[in-house]
């Protein structure tokens, strides 16, 4: 049992909320690390969700759609993986400026009461 800001939580159980989360993402649509964090019931946690995605990118479904809070990617350009996700990124229609989608004009809304959180 892993300790959440001073809480006992089941990090099995945390990660799959994480990955539902991530999976719930439409294309055409990405989300922050924040956001997946804030969504799956971790406020505040958005570093943990990016070492979670670190462990395996290609088996979670929609890893891609995870972006950082300012629209970049959140993993080193030289990487084959970083290539790999802006490459399924504009597949699905994001345009890159600056190496940076508009993730205000893009960012998922499951629902219209959640804060942005990041």
């Amino acid at each position: 049992m892993a300790r959440d800001r001073g809480h006992a939580f089941d990090n099995a159980a945390a990660r799959r909320e994480v990955l539902k989360v991530i999976a719930a993402i439409p294309p055409g649509c990405v989300a922050s690390y924040g956001q997946v964090a804030f969504e799956a019931g971790f406020p505040g946690r958005a570093r943990w969700v990016g070492r979670l995605l670190s462990e395996g990118l290609a088996q979670h479904k929609g890893w891609h759609r995870v972006l950082r809070n300012d629209g970049m990617l959140g993993l080193p350009k030289v990487s084959p993986a970083h290539v790999e996700q802006r490459s399924m990124l504009v597949a699905e229609g994001h345009v890159f400026r600056n190496d940076r989608v508009d993730i205000a004009a893009r960012r998922w809304r499951p629902r219209s009461d959640a804060p942005l959180v990041d």
